[in-house]
């Protein structure tokens, strides 16, 4: 059986955390590395995007991975690109802000599976809306998540990361803050409350959708709504971060 981990690259233990979670599954795992560019909406985000192939291959090989394939962008796309439809969930939060981003998405999952064939394919709750559409695709293979791994103080480990300023390395951590200080309040309004009030305190934290969402509907959580998931994202220095983390029942 064949596990594929899809990634675009400058890898991190959260990476690794995936490749793992794939190793446990199997012992032939895949980890592909595309910077793919249907799925960045702005041309100086991609640009910038950071790239280290070479530590990339030995992160991925020390957490498991027995190939490590960085196609080319032909092999990826040989002819005219048909763009798939990430449907509606596509043009909520994330899609609203970056258009057709889940679109590009659904496109190059579509095709890595298409061309490594994997039973099974494993993806970080990090992307919780991206994990959500990916799931609903129509394919054969099974999807797995893994919860985000995150940094000493909390936030949340991604590759942006590494953008950051000093300073904002600290303000990022209010992400982190607002989900811990909300996710056992008693009410959604509350843990709204709080969300908002945490977020505000810090400056450097430009927000871009604070909410709690019903986890499987993506449609605003009530307090009757069985499992509750607030989600996050905003910029700090320009660098786009997003979070999420389950809400408890509260007490």
């Amino acid at each position: 059986m064949t596990v594929l981990v899809p990634t675009m690259g400058a890898l991190h233990k959260g990476h690794q955390a995936l490749i793992k979670r794939a190793r446990s599954m199997s012992k032939e795992v895949v980890v592909s590395i595309f910077v793919n560019p249907l799925q960045f909406e702005n041309t100086d985000d991609l640009k910038n995007y950071p790239r280290s192939p070479e530590r990339d291959i030995q992160l991925a090989t020390l957490a498991g991975a027995t190939e490590v394939w960085m196609p080319e962008y032909e092999e990826i796309y040989p002819a005219e690109i048909k763009k798939l439809s990430a449907g509606p969930l596509g043009a909520l939060y994330e899609g609203q802000s970056r258009p057709d981003h889940f679109d590009g998405v659904v496109t190059v999952v579509n095709r890595l599976f298409e061309i490594v064939k994997p039973e099974s394919a494993v993806f970080g709750e990090k992307d919780f809306q991206q994990l959500a559409i990916i799931k609903a695709m129509k394919s054969k293979v099974e999807i797995i998540g893994v919860p985000t791994v995150r940094e000493f103080d909390g936030l949340a480990l991604s590759s942006r990361n590494v953008r950051l300023s000093e300073q904002g390395r600290v303000s990022a951590n209010v992400i982190q803050r607002a989900l811990a200080a909300a996710h056992l309040a008693p009410s959604v309004v509350i843990a709204q409350e709080i969300i908002d009030s945490t977020l505000a305190t810090e400056t450097g934290f430009k927000k871009d959708y604070a909410v709690i969402i019903d986890e499987d509907s993506f449609e605003i959580a009530r307090d009757e709504t069985r499992n509750k998931r607030a989600i996050i994202a905003g910029w700090i220095d320009g660098v786009r971060l997003i979070d999420n983390m389950k809400m408890g029942e509260g007490r």
